[in-house]
């Protein structure tokens, strides 16, 4: 067994490779092998996003505040708040980040496959982004 305690593990800003605006990663679980899941809670600013990507066995997201945004690539842009779980399959291309006005945490958990958890792509554009409110 193995106890992490609350504060015990630093928090990091997301890349600016792999994030638009202002975000905070603070690591929640990653075992050691053979377990492949890892989870972290992601804080974004109002405005701030992920660059498209995708999980090679997908992605849970489990929104914990605020007001934010999602979209898979080919549909809408759709609305999140708290209590909302979010599951993207296994290679689908999508991005995910906070509301324009508000800020919005959630809780990721993917697993990784050959040592991977996730394939970064493009950025996501201020046209793509503001799709929701035009």
């Amino acid at each position: 067994m193995e106890i992490t305690r609350a504060g015990t593990q630093p928090s990091r800003k997301g890349p600016e490779d792999w994030f638009t605006g202002t975000v905070r990663i603070d690591p929640l679980f990653s075992p050691p092998e053979p377990a492949r899941t890892s989870g972290a809670l992601v804080t974004f600013e109002p405005g701030a996003r992920t660059a498209w990507h995708t999980h090679p066995l997908g992605q849970t997201l489990i929104v914990q505040s605020g007001f934010g945004l999602v979209q898979r690539e080919g549909g809408p842009v759709e609305e999140i708040r708290p209590g909302d779980v979010v599951w993207f399959p296994p290679g689908e291309k999508h991005w995910h980040g906070a509301s324009p006005t508000t800020a919005m945490s959630h809780i990721a958990i993917q697993e990784s496959l050959n040592g991977s958890p996730v394939e970064w792509m493009e950025k996501v554009t201020d046209i793509q982004y503001d799709e929701k409110t035009r």
